[in-house]
């Protein structure tokens, strides 16, 4: 998302943090990082977004760049932190839609669910590069850029995380889409 009138100056943190703080926790949240931790780490990137906002390029979509300071906190986090890794059950608010019936809820919820526990079987650059790929729609050459990695390895990577999220989608006996394409 670029943000109007940020090509002579960057945006103030207040409105990047209001414009974006939903999606930063859904992005933890995809990383892998438990309900209990994702408060703390949004307001960890966020203390870091201060820091660092004299560095951010407002001629370029901001997502990327909190993506990069996103995927380094939670690898710092795993480092710290050792603790087992736990099935997350996400739910995400996008999926409440308060005009549905709440059958229509109920199997939105447990899909997302569903996704979030063969997200949760990807090994976490695998997952990163998935989750940028996949669900964030940025590029390849993007995530490089972000990531710092080599463009052949992200490819690797995003080929090895669609067998994996594959492999994991029929291991929970998930019906996959026909490939329309």
């Amino acid at each position: 998302m670029a943000f109007p009138g940020t090509t002579a100056q960057r945006p103030q943190l207040d409105v990047v943090y209001e414009a974006e703080v939903d999606w930063v926790v859904q992005t933890l949240r995809r990383l892998g990082v438990p309900e209990r931790d994702q408060d703390d780490l949004a307001h960890d990137l966020f203390v870091v977004v201060h820091r660092r906002l004299a560095d951010y390029d407002p001629t370029r979509p901001i997502r990327p760049w909190l993506f990069g300071i996103a995927f380094r906190l939670v690898s710092d986090h795993r480092r710290r932190v050792r603790h087992h890794r736990e099935q997350s059950v996400a739910v995400s608010d996008e999926a409440a839609d308060p005009r549905s019936t709440i059958d229509a809820q109920a199997h939105a919820r447990h899909a997302l669910g569903l996704v979030a526990r063969a997200l949760d079987q990807l090994d976490y650059e695998r997952r990163a590069v998935f989750v940028m790929h996949e669900l964030d729609g940025f590029s390849i050459p993007e995530i490089a850029k972000v990531i710092d990695a080599p463009l052949n390895t992200l490819y690797s990577h995003l080929r090895r995380a669609r067998q994996q999220f594959r492999a994991a989608v029929e291991a929970l006996g998930i019906e996959p889409e026909a490939d329309h394409g």
